[in-house]
């Protein structure tokens, strides 16, 4: 019997090759918090009928189901790369370097036709018996990373769903040995596309990557569920970057709205020879929306940098992942 709270709950994690057919989980996530929830539309038949003074109940219908909700995490050094191919689209097979147990995952944007999840979560009831929900047709809508001064490197995924349902197994969930990435291990740089270099008093970094879709595709002959989300807009990346007013390089870049490339990486323990376990996200352009510094009392200048993601025109933005994951 698991604990009979939120000590006993769990969240597995299964890529589906066909948008809306359950796959037994096979990747199990530490998380912090979710908020996953079955939706449903109902409609009540309010005919008059003389004397009655309620509808009836059994005249009460549901005309679509769908899900959503959003997954709490700490970003760890293993078992993300089936989240982070559902937001960035590129179909990724881990490829090892040389002979040594890294394997190197890279998530190019691309579009996410195709790219569903189930993802089952068992919630305890207080006596320990553990309910299970099963998420299918799982897509990612949008992600954001962050980290500061002092804290982990976490995520928060907003996801839309096709359905629930409660009928197949609760899978036994196993977890790898994991280790969270950390304010201790992150480096921030700014330049020339591949050629950047680091900045000085960044004490906070976020970025969040949208993946527009239309999730309200429900037709005749679908049984109140909907059909697979079709990107409907372009993707929409903007961050902000909280650090000390030690130079002028955003600043400037503010004033003359100039791009830059922004290279955001965490770097955990050696694998073997050169490669070690990191995480590093790639905007080869961004734009300096807004916060110019300002004086706000006696204490060192912070200024808050908002800034835009764009296309420089030749490379895409990415999320490498380097960790012993074999497969995603």
């Amino acid at each position: 019997m698991a604990i009979g709270s939120g000590l006993g709950a769990q969240l597995g994690i299964a890529a589906e090759s066909t948008y809306g057919t359950y796959v037994a989980p096979t990747k199990f996530v530490e998380f912090t918090k979710e908020g996953l929830q079955l939706k449903k539309t109902t409609a009540q038949s309010a005919g008059i009928a003389a004397g009655r003074l309620l509808p009836l109940s059994s005249r009460r219908v549901v005309t679509q189901r769908e899900a959503s909700g959003s997954i709490d995490m700490e970003v760890t050094n293993k078992a993300m790369g089936v989240l982070l191919q559902s937001l960035m689209g590129t179909s990724v097979t881990p490829v090892q370097q040389a002979t040594t147990a890294a394997y190197l995952q890279t998530h190019l944007l691309a579009d996410i036709a195709g790219k569903s999840l189930t993802i089952q979560k068992g919630v305890p009831l207080t006596t320990g018996v553990v309910t299970k929900k099963n998420f299918v047709g799982c897509k990612v809508i949008s992600a954001e990373f962050s980290c500061e001064v002092g804290g982990m490197l976490t995520a928060s995924f907003e996801i839309d769903a096709k359905d629930c349902e409660e009928t197949s197994v609760l899978a036994t969930a196993t977890y790898p040995a994991m280790s969270p990435y950390h304010f201790g291990q992150m480096a921030v740089k700014t330049g020339a596309y591949a050629s950047e270099t680091a900045r000085d008093g960044v004490r906070k970094v976020s970025i969040k990557i949208e993946r527009p879709q239309s999730v309200d595709r429900f037709y005749a002959n679908s049984s109140a569920l909907k059909k697979e989300p079709i990107t409907n807009d372009q993707v929409k990346i903007t961050g902000s970057i909280e650090m000390d007013y030690v130079d002028t390089v955003l600043d400037d870049l503010h004033t003359s709205d100039a791009a830059t490339s922004l290279l955001w990486e965490f770097k955990g323990a050696n694998i073997a020879s050169t490669f070690d376990e990191r995480i590093t996200f790639a905007l080869p352009a961004i734009r300096i929306d807004d916060a110019p510094p300002t004086v706000e009392g006696f204490d060192v200048v912070k200024p808050t940098i908002n800034f835009t993601g764009l296309y420089d025109g030749s490379n895409q933005p990415k999320i490498e992942y380097m960790s012993t994951d074999i497969t995603l």
